[in-house]
């Protein structure tokens, strides 16, 4: 990881104060109202009514989840917004932009926790994440500057994600859960996700998805849903920005929440992806649960690797995990699909073979029963 204090400049190593930070004074009324509603809205801010905002407010130090109005100062890694819709904005210097405060885990990109003022600090996601950057990868340029200007609000306090969560759900899960964990990111992890989701639906099931952890951004979403899953949801649905920073009874209630409300949808399975890789703080708290032994029945495990697949197939059997294929980023290399399946004891898939409902069914628990029971049903 490239150390933003050593080397090149610091980023943000002498913050520019915007036109409200340190102020007393809030902008309110029309011009507040003016301000958010002509501004970039990201994904992350989705489910937030922006229109109960009358006023910014500098006046308070930002939250994980606060909803803030920034000015795009510099441009740096991230040169567009995600929508609500996936649409990805294009970026300028000096555009105006509603995200939300959230830490970022990212080996491969930033390492950046939220500020305590408002002072210039990035935006660490095009999902719509601000915060400071403490580390880059040094192969990664620098990240967005973004000014911000006010956290939105009301006479009831600051908006926040939470605020628009979509709450507890009934303590219910489908009759089969699969959980796509992976070694790090860009393992292929959500490509292999897909490809189940895919391999389910056409064996004639309803498959629901979720996310439980990561940063917010809807490109995986939009990918499991164009795969067919009948219901996506991630734990932006749940009022988290991100999930880095998160307690590890925080992420099981999202675990449980997540498998819940897609239960409820009537999906008769759930395909989990569990962002990051095995040794990241919250991911590695959560798989290791009794709570997430108890949910999931199967595990798929992506790996960009053969020494991947092998340390991450042992590392779940250690903690006796139900681990029944290995996938992944590796398989697009036969030569490194075949060094994986010699040294492990579970079979090596390509995400294509993954989207095969017979395959599935010889290594999926109760699959074969839940398929004759659609039929009959139909």
């Amino acid at each position: 990881m490239h150390q933003e204090s050593q080397g090149a400049a610091p980023v943000a190593s002498a913050p520019m104060r915007t036109a409200f930070s340190g102020g007393n004074e809030d902008m309110a009324g029309a011009a507040a109202c003016a301000r958010i509603g002509q501004a970039k809205r990201a994904y992350s801010v989705r489910r937030v009514q922006l229109s109960e905002a009358d006023r910014l407010t500098t006046r308070q130090r930002p939250r994980a989840g606060d909803l803030v109005l920034a000015r795009v100062a510099q441009l740096g890694l991230h040169q567009h917004l995600e929508s609500a819709d996936g649409r990805r904005q294009r970026l300028w210097p000096g555009d105006e932009i509603v995200v939300a405060f959230g830490q970022r885990y990212a080996p491969d990109q930033f390492e950046a926790v939220v500020p305590d003022d408002l002072l210039a600090c990035h935006l660490v996601a095009g999902g719509g994440i601000a915060a400071r950057v403490l580390t880059r990868h040094a192969g990664v340029k620098p990240a967005t500057q973004i000014e911000p200007l006010g956290l939105l609000a009301n006479a009831r306090g600051v908006l926040n994600l939470r605020d628009a969560s979509l709450g507890q759900s009934a303590r219910a899960r489908s009759p089969l859960t699969v959980a796509v964990v992976g070694s790090s990111m860009n393992a292929g992890k959500t490509t292999t996700a897909a490809h189940l989701i895919a391999g389910l639906r056409r064996a004639g099931l309803r498959v629901g998805a979720a996310k439980v952890t990561g940063t917010g951004a809807g490109g995986d979403r939009w990918l499991m849903l164009d795969a067919g899953a009948t219901l996506t949801l991630d734990f932006t649905d749940m009022g988290f920005a991100s999930t880095a920073g998160l307690a590890p009874d925080e992420v099981e209630r999202l675990l449980t929440d997540l498998c819940g409300h897609v239960a409820s949808s009537g999906a008769q399975c759930t395909v989990l992806e569990v962002a990051d890789g095995l040794l990241q703080r919250e991911t590695s708290a959560l798989v290791r649960s009794r709570l997430f032994a108890r949910h999931v029945d199967a595990v798929v495990f992506a790996a960009p690797d053969a020494l991947s697949a092998i340390a991450g197939v042992d590392w779940l059997r250690q903690r006796q995990l139900p681990v029944v294929a290995v996938s992944g980023l590796l398989t697009a290399s036969p030569l490194a699909s075949r060094e994986a399946a010699a040294m492990v004891d579970v079979p090596v898939f390509t995400v294509e073979q993954l989207a095969t409902p017979e395959l599935l069914q010889r290594v999926l628990p109760r699959m074969e029963q839940l398929v004759e029971r659609a039929r009959r049903a139909d």
